[in-house]
């Protein structure tokens, strides 16, 4: 959901007082054009409509949220007056190109996931019949998923929903988008008051309908997390050998259907695919939102 006040602190920030630029032109109906000047994933149309909305401009959305866009293709077709409209454009393209960035950089990482897993498990078929012999014994063993690749808080203060929903936009998953979405035992907590206390005290303390995630720093954390009863284990800053180590154990103990697996530190584009194949659910990177790039997104008067 977008808010009128949202809108309003983002427009009193750039118009001001003395907005002479925009009313220095006459004010009459115009029609105009947003497009895209390089190839990307569309995100953030819900904002730029709901400031179109607010500045009374109408407009036909021509590309939808998770789209993929051509260099020129139009994603909004805009009608109304021509000071409203100038006085939306940078607003309307700051979130624009921000947002779609994020989803094209987030649709990068799922695709290296998924492409990752699809050809392991191809391999695995073609050497043992089977697709996840490492899983499981028999001949009926179900192929690695994809896990999911989602985004941290590390966000932008105060258009942190805006950005989640971008990663959302582009084939990831939001995580959780505020302290309160679940119980995260980080190393500080552990360092405070143990791993067991830390967790017993959210036993206690959280609703029936809250996950508890532990982050774990070796397999042996991993093991006690899994063994108290966490519903998401995240192990933190392991090596590709120590989450292979950690997700046997598991198995081994019968704890690993049990729970969710998130991977997070340390991970990049390029050593993404190694983590892949692992038996992971989530992959967990801040990278998806603090290492996107501007999408240059453009707004044109038409001429009659």
């Amino acid at each position: 959901m977008i808010f009128t006040k949202e809108i309003e602190i983002f427009l009193e920030e750039d118009l001001k007082d003395d907005d002479l630029s925009c009313t220095l032109v006459f004010n009459k109906p115009v029609n105009a054009v947003i497009f895209t000047k390089q190839e990307c994933v569309v995100s953030g149309i819900e904002i730029a409509t709901a400031v179109l909305d607010y500045l009374n401009i109408s407009y036909s959305v021509k590309k939808n949220p998770g789209d993929c866009a051509k260099p020129n293709d139009v994603l909004l077709e805009l009608a109304g007056d021509s000071v409203a409209i100038l006085r939306a454009e940078r607003l309307v393209l700051n979130f624009l190109s921000r947002l779609c960035g994020i989803a094209t950089n987030t649709r990068s990482y799922v695709e290296i996931v998924e492409k990752s897993v699809s050809t392991y498990n191809i391999r695995q078929k073609t050497k043992t019949g089977s697709p996840n012999p490492s899983s499981q014994t028999n001949q009926t063993a179900l192929p690695l998923l994809p896990p999911k690749i989602a985004a941290t808080r590390k966000t932008t203060p105060g258009i942190r929903k805006f950005e989640k929903k971008a990663v959302v936009d582009g084939g990831g998953d939001a995580h959780r988008s505020n302290l309160a979405d679940l119980v995260m035992i980080k190393d500080n907590h552990i360092e405070i008051m143990g791993l067991e206390n830390a967790f017993w005290e959210a036993k206690k303390k959280a609703s029936f309908s809250k996950k508890i995630e532990i982050e774990a720093e070796n397999p042996e954390q991993a093991l006690l997390a899994a063994s108290l009863g966490a519903d998401i284990v995240m192990l933190d800053n392991m090596t590709p050998a120590q989450i292979r180590k950690t997700v046997s154990l598991l198995t081994e103990k019968g704890w690993r259907d049990k729970i969710l697996i998130e991977v997070s530190g340390g991970i990049s584009k390029e050593t993404l695919s190694e983590y892949a194949i692992l038996g992971i659910d989530v992959i967990s990177l801040s990278a998806v939102t603090n290492d996107a790039k501007w999408v240059d997104i453009s707004l044109e008067i038409q001429k009659k």
